[in-house]
């Protein structure tokens, strides 16, 4: 019997995980339409306050199918996401399950219809939202402005709510990436993907913890980690403002021996053109400032997540970390032959 891993991230989510397990539990119950698979709910608790765990923990001690992960602290969605999803052991994997129900769990079977029928990742396209209109326009600029900066080709619409084969699966997680933008890794490995459209819904209770300054985070995020565009749009910027520069001059000396009195000069132009150029280099440094940054974390190799405990799933020791990554694994193995 083949078995189905669904990866829900939550935090301060009191009021609807149980209702998100119900959802999924109902899809796989006797005649449902999953009912010839195995369900493996994982749960990753991203050190909630409100009394989350403690409803966690009262479901899985009565539902072994259900396992948790709590989180020493809050480590975002994306990572918390990312390190769950590696202790996915189904046959195919989805991704993605918001504990408000959002991306609707009841997509899943037709997710397994279609990966039964040949489909290595099934993706789920928001084409309808019900939210406002100025979250729905920021959204869309973001998603084409992604997917028109990235070196891959990063679906418009297409979030984390994707199941995918268990061999894309492992070539997701052996990622090593210290901030992982999901829906950019599963489409930077390739592999035949299907794109479902669906409608994104209004959340039924609780409040959203993507704020504004969160969002934009990880839309940076997305633009700096798959593509180089905003620093070669920095340097074609800086050489066609130095061209201006040449042009501005070469036009103020003729003006001055042409007619003298139109041509520019005092101090405004001056104060204006130091200004302006300085606006500039300092949104160029802040551009590289974003990669720096990347980098520096990147390059320290602290854990992706620290967890507390885990809850129906036996615990991630040392080795069993290590294995879990592919990447280390190799990496370990070649420090050994190199000794």
């Amino acid at each position: 019997m083949k078995t189905i891993s669904i990866v829900t991230p939550c935090f301060n989510e009191a009021d609807n995980v149980e209702a998100c397990r119900d959802a999924v539990a109902a899809l796989f119950a006797p005649g449902a339409q999953l009912a010839g698979y195995t369900r493996e709910h994982i749960f990753a608790d991203n050190d909630s306050s409100d009394g989350t765990q403690d409803i966690l923990r009262t479901l899985a001690a009565s539902d072994p199918s259900m396992k948790v992960i709590l989180n020493a602290r809050n480590y975002g969605p994306f990572r918390s996401n990312f390190n769950a999803l590696r202790a996915a052991t189904g046959d195919a994997v989805v991704v993605f399950l918001p504990a408000d129900l959002q991306d609707p769990a009841e997509m899943i079977p037709e997710f397994v219809k279609l990966w039964e029928g040949g489909a290595e990742v099934v993706a789920g396209a928001r084409v309808n939202r019900q939210e406002s209109f100025a979250l729905r326009t920021c959204r869309a600029i973001f998603y084409r402005t992604v997917r028109g900066f990235s070196d891959i080709d990063i679906p418009v619409n297409v979030g984390e709510f994707q199941l995918l084969d268990r061999k894309v699966w492992e070539a997701v997680v052996s990622h090593d990436d210290h901030y992982p933008y999901i829906r950019g890794i599963i489409a930077s490995v390739g592999f035949r993907r299907v794109i479902v459209p669906y409608t994104w819904a209004a959340r039924r209770s609780g409040i959203s913890k993507n704020n504004l300054p969160r969002l934009i985070d990880q839309a940076l995020n997305g633009i700096f980690s798959f593509t180089n565009v905003p620093m070669r749009l920095c340097t074609f910027a800086g050489v066609a403002m130095a061209l201006l520069c040449i042009l501005y001059a070469i036009a103020s000396v003729g003006l001055y021996l042409i007619w003298p009195n139109l041509a520019p000069r005092g101090m405004m132009t001056l104060i204006v053109a130091l200004f302006f150029l300085s606006g500039v280099q300092l949104a160029f440094m802040g551009i590289l400032g974003e990669y720096v940054t990347s980098i520096h974390a990147q390059v320290r190799k602290r854990p992706l997540v620290v967890e507390r405990e885990r809850i129906n799933m036996e615990p991630a020791t040392g080795g069993e970390a290590e294995a879990s990554n592919p990447v280390r694994a190799l990496r370990k193995k070649l420090r050994a032959e190199a000794a």
